[in-house]
């Protein structure tokens, strides 16, 4: 199966973000993609307001994906902020979602994200209720789980997906710049193909400035760098910093054959 990652950068406007959506939807189905994955925060980039944007995975927005997704006969993952429950303090929070649908009702799943991102100087859930459940879908015999941005750093996550049988784990983000992060991405992204023996797609935005773009000072905005690995941790195709279609094939044969020869599923120990 083809599947395809869309490095993009968005912006404040959650309708031109839909708009450039459309247009690497349509260069994914053209060059034969079965799945298109975007960026976490397609709807809205962070470093602006998201509770004026959030809506339920029933909204219009997320009604306008699934529009795209049946023109173009194609699953679209991407990122987007649903509803919260407000802080304790009544500070408004929303959900960090991301949104999977196609071309017909089999495939229409969503995840929160599990690990917020209270890291490097950011906290991401001063306004971010997190999630606590696992999502998965299945097409034409590949099963895909997901996972978002932070949540690359627990492999429990990776190897929960395989163990339910995920054969491809697919990460939108939206990473933090900084001195090694892109060296820790890249590791991150192996990692977890090797800890799970499944392939991963990880796709982030772009670098803001390689796409022509103004970066909201202390938000993570990304780096580019968007990657497919192997489920042996081997790079299949990988971005550079600007905006970009990356494709790859991906075979749940392959995802067996690795499982037989390095079983690192059947043979982890629980301590």
């Amino acid at each position: 199966m083809r599947i395809a990652a869309a490095q993009i950068t968005t912006g404040p406007d959650p309708y031109a973000n839909l708009a450039l959506m459309r247009e690497y939807t349509y260069r994914a189905a053209y060059g034969g993609a079965r799945v298109v994955v975007f960026p976490e925060a397609s709807q809205r980039a962070f470093g602006h307001s998201l509770p004026p944007i959030a809506e339920p995975v029933t909204g219009p927005w997320a009604q306008a994906v699934r529009d795209l997704a049946r023109e173009f006969k194609i699953v679209i993952v991407a990122g987007m902020f649903t509803p919260g429950v407000p802080s304790a303090e009544g500070r408004p929070r929303v959900v960090n979602t991301l949104l999977a649908v196609g071309p017909s009702d089999d495939v229409d799943v969503s995840y929160d994200k599990i690990h917020l991102y209270d890291a490097f100087g950011f906290k991401e859930s001063d306004g971010v209720q997190a999630g606590r459940s696992p999502a998965q879908f299945h097409l034409d015999g590949v099963t895909f789980g997901l996972a978002t941005c932070y949540d690359i750093r627990f492999p429990d996550l990776f190897t929960a997906h395989a163990r339910s049988g995920a054969h491809v784990t697919l990460v939108p983000a939206s990473w933090g710049a900084g001195e090694g992060k892109v060296r820790q991405w890249r590791l991150l992204t192996r990692a977890r193909a090797l800890d799970s023996t499944s392939y991963i797609l990880a796709c982030g935005q772009a670098e803001p400035s390689a796409a022509g773009v103004d970066a909201v000072e202390g938000a993570p905005t990304g780096v580019g760098h968007s990657m497919i690995v192997s489920p042996l941790g081997v790079p299949l195709a990988e971005a550079g910093e600007a905006p970009e279609l990356l494709f790859a094939e991906v075979d749940p044969k392959v995802v067996a054959q690795t499982r037989e020869l390095v079983p690192v599923l059947e043979n982890a120990r629980q301590f």
